[in-house]
């Protein structure tokens, strides 16, 4: 199968296709993941329908007045669940133009924080919009099957760095994975150049799903910015902070960024991230000598903030940071004690 013009192409389904096939398929994720940190997923075993049907739900709840949109914006929400209007999300701390809705697993809120836990914030229920009750079922049901394969793709990545296949498993005994569905609507670049500014994930890794026949999303090596236009049936996928630190950065984190579409338009894409355990950390990996030899070792992020090998540190000095509206509602102590 022949790569796109700027990223490499692997298919999940080689695991399944013999010895030869597999190796080649594991050297092959091992490689582009530790030159890129950036591929395509074919092979996956997601329907395309069932990304069509959550697309066409989310477009129904975005064309909503906004009146509506903002009974579950996430300023009523400690968690960092729920709506988030259009601008009312920073990188590095310019605004994003893209309205969102932030979706994780179904829990109880932590009624009382253990300092040395601060993560726990992040613990609670989700807001779902009454107006379009069918994503509640579609959004649930597209986090366990991205994590299935994210889960296949941790095994995978496990293999090719020469340890067993289950390394990474007892990390996501009770994972917390995180979906946006994310609407950026046309602009004309009066406000903000960026739909979402430049980033690295914060978790393990990352399946996106971008609405076809979008574009605006690129990826940043050799200090060149790449456009990556999505194929049909395709996810996009990328490793996180957790990964890279889990290698010693053999594996890399890649700087990405979504500009946003021309005035008059407007794209849909489904960002799923995996997680470990809020109070997790990755296991490290003890390279082959070969490999360990180009491991280039962990720096900082690109907000020039500290790494965190606890995901939940790392997930919440990404809230913290994005979302002023609800750090200032709910944690303003949190936020001047916590090192983002």
């Amino acid at each position: 199968m022949p790569d796109s013009a700027t990223l490499p192409i692997i298919d999940l389904a080689d695991l399944d296709r013999g010895d030869d096939a597999r190796k080649a398929l594991l050297d092959r994720l091992r490689t582009v993941t530790h030159e890129i940190g950036f591929f395509h997923l074919a092979g996956h075993g997601i329907e395309e329908s069932s990304a069509r049907r959550l697309i066409a739900s989310s477009r129904e709840f975005f064309a909503l007045p906004e009146v509506d949109k903002l009974e579950i914006e996430n300023s009523y929400s400690p968690h960092f669940r729920g709506y988030t209007r259009v601008g009312g999300e920073h990188t590095q701390g310019y605004i994003d133009w893209r309205e969102q809705l932030d979706i994780g697993p179904e829990r109880e809120a932590v009624t009382d924080i253990d300092p040395t836990r601060p993560w726990e914030v992040l613990h609670g229920p989700n807001q779902w919009p009454s107006q379009v009750p069918r994503l509640r079922e579609e959004s649930l049901d597209w986090i366990t099957r991205c994590s299935e394969v994210g889960m296949r793709l941790l095994r995978a990545w496990a293999e090719s760095l020469g340890a067993p296949a289950v390394f990474f498993d007892d990390a996501f005994a009770e994972p917390d994975p995180l979906l946006k569905i994310a609407r950026y609507p046309g602009h004309d670049g009066a406000v903000t150049n960026q739909g979402v500014g430049s980033h690295k994930d914060v978790g393990a890794l990352t399946l996106l799903y971008p609405e076809p026949g979008s574009g605006g999303f690129q990826v940043e090596r050799d200090g060149a910015w790449l456009d990556v236009d999505p194929l049909p049936g395709h996810f996009i996928v990328n490793i996180g902070e957790l990964l890279e630190f889990a290698t010693g950065g053999y594996l890399k984190a890649t700087v990405h960024r979504v500009l946003p579409p021309p005035a008059g338009s407007d794209r849909v894409s489904l960002p799923f991230f995996l997680n470990p355990g809020l109070d997790k950390a990755l296991p490290t990996v003890e390279l082959p000598d070969d490999l360990a030899a180009a491991a280039k070792g962990v720096g900082t992020d690109v907000h020039g903030g500290t790494l965190h090998s606890v995901y939940g540190l790392n997930a919440l000095k990404s809230r913290l940071r994005a979302h002023p509206n609800v750090t200032d509602r709910y944690h303003t102590d949190l936020a001047r004690s916590f090192d983002r």
